[in-house]
């Protein structure tokens, strides 16, 4: 939060960058809550090193990409009125609405890990037994774990609007507010994200198996809120001429959608030992994605008893053989193959839709390493 973090020269570097300008944040936002007591000041560390201790980054580097690829275009602009140190606060402060929402999601989905680590709820739990104290451990866990996502949420919105905790300090930088434009688009992404959230949970308890409902979902959960937005905050931060933040937009829909059907394959068929999550976590949490509901379909088709054999695998802990006969199913009705070829189908779109963008060279070819690399992760 302060004018000496370090600026990205590229996309690679924007974690790095991201993680200082977290660490900035949380060395003035920890003691602010350990002066309300000790014991906030616990939980504020234990949400800070949630949020420093692993993930991806990946909707931070799309914001600085929407923000280089907005600076770097040939067509007239608006002077943006901003620097570099306010897309690195931007990008910085959506980890931890994405802090909020993996808290939460882990609680909904009464996961056990996260990361290879214990989820915020099971270590607060934990916490709870070793230090004695009364009534129910496991409700402990899951208040907490509530609270801290709540937490994350705010501190989200004060680091994104230039709020500094504890109040500004002699040497740090100008904190510009952030443009109208900007704030709007933010505040849209928060509420899409948490509808689509509820649109998840609501599939579950209804039993939706259409693929339809699975898409919905990935419109607003993932698409919009991991790529589409970000890229858009970003371009929309460095006054981009309508026509590009449209084409960005296009390319964020297309990698969001494949980012989350990359993401049903991992649930399902990921190594644990990569992803840090239970082997077939996604089968046993009983959501309700794209990849089930494709391989429902078909195994209806094929074979109603078989259909029925994987709504069976769905929402209950699941024993190694009954994860394999699951995976087994998917596969042979074509679900996994169906899943490849649209994660293919949608990162041409994104690719080529970039290749006709208005737009510089150097971020152009830095964004179409970055999308081939989620569209084919395997963490």
């Amino acid at each position: 939060m302060t004018s000496a973090l370090p600026i990205p020269a590229g996309l690679d570097d924007v974690p790095a960058a991201v993680d200082s300008a977290l660490t900035a944040f949380f060395d003035r936002a920890v003691p602010a809550v350990a002066a309300i007591d000790p014991r906030v000041g616990t939980a504020g560390a234990a949400l800070a090193d949630f949020v420093l201790g692993g993930g991806k980054r990946v909707r931070p580097v799309f914001v600085y990409a929407g923000w280089l690829a907005g600076r770097s275009s040939p067509a007239p602009r608006a002077a943006a009125g901003q620097d570099d140190t306010d897309a690195l606060r931007v990008a910085a402060a959506l980890e931890l609405v994405q802090a909020c929402a993996l808290i939460h999601d882990d609680v909904i989905d009464r996961s056990d890990t996260r990361r290879g680590r214990p989820t915020v709820h099971r270590d607060f739990e934990e916490r709870h037994r070793t230090d004695r104290w009364v009534g129910d451990a496991p409700h402990h866990g899951v208040a907490t774990a509530i609270l801290l996502g709540d937490l994350a949420l705010s501190w989200a919105d004060d680091m994104v609007h230039g709020h500094l905790p504890g109040g500004p300090a002699p040497d740090d930088g100008p904190i510009r507010p952030l443009p109208a434009a900007v704030g709007r688009v933010w505040s849209s992404m928060r509420t899409e994200v948490l509808g689509g959230q509820y649109l998840d949970i609501v599939n579950e308890a209804a039993g939706d198996e259409s693929v339809d409902a699975a898409y919905r979902v990935m419109e607003f959960k993932t698409a919009a809120y991991t790529v589409a937005r970000p890229l858009e905050l970003g371009a929309t931060l460095a006054a981009a001429p309508q026509g590009l933040i449209d084409d960005l937009r296009s390319v964020g829909h297309d990698l969001g959608v494949a980012f989350q059907l990359r993401d049903d394959l991992l649930g399902v068929f990921g190594d644990p030992v990569q992803t840090g999550k239970p082997s077939g976590d996604d089968l046993v949490a009983g959501k309700r994605t794209a990849l089930l509901a494709v391989g429902l379909a078909r195994a209806t088709e094929r074979d109603p008893a078989l259909a029925d054999t994987l709504r069976h695998s769905v929402g209950r802990a699941l024993t190694d053989v009954e994860i394999d006969t699951a995976r087994t199913i998917l596969t042979d009705v074509g679900a996994l193959d169906e899943m490849e070829q649209r994660i293919s189908a949608l990162l041409t779109s994104a690719l080529d839709t970039l290749a006709a963008a208005d737009l510089g060279d150097t971020v152009r070819a830095e964004l179409v390493a970055f999308a081939r690399r989620i569209a084919h992760r395997s963490t």
